[in-house]
């Protein structure tokens, strides 16, 4: 009994968009309850309900009765991971498309007999011809000559530049309300 007055006396307090989102959760799961069920049964609507619930409504928790909050959460988690299969269900639309190997072809000798051409006036030329190409993909099947000296290798590129070696690292921090926050972090050997 004392109980329940302190309960009826700490909601006067409260701000009434509060009170009319716990209202909402807790008549959501008389809704649940009232279904005629020996267990209640949630569908995916309500699913949902408690998801965006527990986004929009910081008390969402304290009025859950239905099942536990972790419960919830990983409901979220779920959502989560079918949002980004839905988004990456068509993996192969994604980069340039490839050219035709008889480009590649004409690309090569184009390079090789005009030494002092760049990726640019290669593909200028190549849209002279009807070919459209762009001046990156142009670059990559441009083959340059090899001078005959190998590169340095990896102990005297550290030696030579191990003033100027810095650190860094990027990792992503996925939000309840799906979005993603890139964190760059980097750290200098000087």
């Amino acid at each position: 009994m004392f109980r329940c007055l302190a309960h009826a006396f700490t909601t006067i307090f409260k701000p009434r968009a509060r009170l009319v989102a716990e209202n909402l959760c807790l008549r959501q799961q008389l809704i649940v309850l009232k279904r005629r069920q020996a267990r209640p049964h949630l569908c995916d609507a309500d699913r949902r309900f408690w998801i965006l619930a527990c986004q929009l409504f910081s008390g969402w928790s304290r009025s859950l009765i239905v099942v536990k909050p972790d419960t919830v959460v990983s409901w979220h988690r779920k959502g989560w991971k079918a949002y980004w299969r839905w988004r990456s269900r068509h993996p192969s639309r994604t980069g340039r498309r490839k050219i035709e190997p008889e480009l590649r072809e004409l690309i090569r000798p184009l390079a090789r007999e005009n030494p002092l051409w760049g990726q640019r006036r290669i593909q200028a030329e190549l849209a002279r011809l009807g070919f459209w190409v762009c001046p990156r993909t142009v670059a990559r099947y441009m083959r340059r000559p090899y001078c005959g000296t190998p590169s340095p290798g990896w102990r005297q590129f550290l030696d030579q530049h191990s003033n100027e070696i810095w650190g860094c690292d990027l990792f992503t921090v996925q939000t309840v309300w799906f979005q993603t926050l890139y964190v760059f972090f980097r750290r200098s050997s000087r």
